[in-house]
């Protein structure tokens, strides 16, 4: 008897920003050797990444990056994990699954379920996603809105070591996530959310432009932020053009806490000014004529230098490279001819 094809094996991309070998992959091997791997070498180029044998992958370190994109590859950030969203950039697949170095557990089926499925931003259903087994829209969902809207992202969470800011490490160093809540859920439209990027698949053609993980790490004032900051154009651009956000299920085991005295130092700036960022995001709307992603995200690159500007320097830095993204991302995406 034949077996079943594993899901969308060839309309997904699986994108991993490492530092080091790549053994853990080893305990992935059933879920993920089927699968196509886009591994983007963080750090020093001249270092050379060990992946176990027997996988399909392309690896892209930093002379890569700057070959293929020439002066557009200031926009990709360096020595921070920012860097995977060159990994987006660059496949060809329609979804993308992103996961961290020192993440386990299968989340890969529980994601594809997600992003096959409706989101229901416009209505909260209380028994949660309405399209999952045993589930569906409870009395007084209005039979309107039961078609629910393309999902575009599907945000999975963490047993273990939670994904706490560093202050909230600080003071609870011995802190672990117990609790495995058996549930995934629409995010309301309006409703901003903070994105962890360890855990994360998204529909490449609906979403994807707008996936740009910011500028972080060397050389920036801030780090840590560069999916938080993705997590927040993502919603404002899904509420604008009618798409959907699920989070929940699927978890992964975050094996590694992060050194919370280095994780200061790189969110010091970020844990002030996310006071006046999230006001920004919660009041951004787009234009009528923003119909696509990529015009979404150059009319928000234009508020955030106008608006966010006025912060400090950085964010007009970083509205350029919004811009600069984007171009490049239409350079290596072409628009597929009818």
């Amino acid at each position: 008897m034949a077996t079943a094809a594993p899901p969308l094996k060839d309309e997904l991309d699986i994108v991993i920003p490492t530092i080091r070998n790549l053994d853990f992959l080893e305990m992935w091997r059933p879920f993920f050797e089927p699968y196509h791997l886009i591994i983007v070498q963080d750090g020093d180029p001249t270092k050379t990444i060990k992946v176990p044998e027997g996988f399909d992958y392309e690896l892209y370190n930093r002379n890569d990056i700057n070959k293929i994109l020439g002066p557009k590859s200031s926009c990709i950030s360096f020595k921070d994990s920012a860097c995977r969203c060159f990994g987006y950039m660059v496949s060809k697949k329609k979804y993308i699954f992103t996961i961290d170095d020192d993440c386990f557990i299968n989340a890969l089926q529980q994601h594809i379920k997600n992003l096959l499925c409706p989101s229901t931003p416009l209505f909260f259903n209380t028994l949660y996603d309405p399209f999952r087994e045993g589930a569906d829209f409870v009395r007084g969902y209005p039979f309107s809105l039961r078609e629910g809207v393309p999902t575009a992202v599907s945000h999975g969470l963490w047993m273990n070591i939670p994904d706490y800011d560093a202050p909230t490490q600080l003071v609870k160093p011995l802190e672990r996530n117990t609790r495995y809540v058996d549930a995934v859920l629409t995010i309301p439209k309006g409703t901003l959310f903070p994105m962890c990027g360890m855990n994360l698949a998204f529909d490449r053609d609906l979403i994807g432009p707008a996936m740009y993980f910011g500028l972080m790490g060397d050389g920036q004032p801030i780090g840590r932020y560069d999916d938080m900051w993705a997590g927040w154009c993502i919603k404002v651009i899904c509420d604008h053009l009618g798409l959907g956000v699920k989070t929940g299920l699927p978890y992964i085991w975050h094996s590694k806490a992060s050194n919370p005295f280095v994780n200061l130092k790189k969110e010091y700036n970020g844990i002030f000014w996310q006071e006046e960022i999230i006001p920004f995001f919660q009041s951004a709307t787009l234009s009528k004529d923003s119909t696509s992603v990529q015009k979404c995200y150059i009319e928000l690159a234009k508020q955030v230098r106008e608006k966010l500007g006025k912060i400090d320097p950085y964010f007009v830095k970083l509205a350029d490279a919004m811009e600069t993204w984007i171009q490049a991302w239409d350079e290596l995406n072409p628009p597929k001819a009818n």
